[in-house]
């Protein structure tokens, strides 16, 4: 398995990480893969406004440390596990997921990073990225008439 080089940003939540690797989520499928486990993906909802694209996950039952939330180039990735209760049961009906997940995002514009948003409420997860606005360049007047 390799390690993947996660780059933590100080002024973050320590669940919210930038990653270089454009292969991650590659990565992260061999790796799950090869584990045999059960990837599941979560109810999510994508939305643009002016000026954010907004990302809504419906998970339930977890806490701020059960996920990590990446971006690799234009693709947010945002992975964790609920974690299942211990106990003997026979079930009857079974239909909520456990175990680990992950949901990965084309982002439809570039964002601007350092003002990237989560918060967790009442069994949602909210990602807000604010849009980047292209950069004015401003043309100086050359006294030099031609080149």
């Amino acid at each position: 398995m390799e390690d993947l080089n996660l780059l933590t940003d100080a002024r973050k939540p320590r669940w919210f990480v930038v990653e270089e690797s454009p292969t991650l989520s590659v990565d992260l499928y061999r790796w799950w893969g090869s584990r045999r486990v059960h990837v599941w993906r979560p109810p999510t909802d994508v939305y643009e406004t002016d000026e954010t694209v907004v990302v809504r996950v419906e998970i339930a039952g977890m806490n701020e440390r059960d996920f990590s939330i990446s971006v690799v180039e234009r693709t947010l990735i945002i992975r964790g596990v609920r974690p299942d209760t211990p106990e003997r049961r026979a079930y009857h009906q079974m239909e909520i997921s456990f175990g680990e997940f992950i949901t990965e995002i084309e982002l439809p514009c570039p964002v601007a990073m350092d003002r990237v948003e989560a918060d967790y409420t009442a069994g949602f997860l909210r990602v807000v990225l604010p849009k980047e606005r292209p950069q004015r360049i401003s043309i100086q007047e050359s006294d030099q008439g031609g080149l």
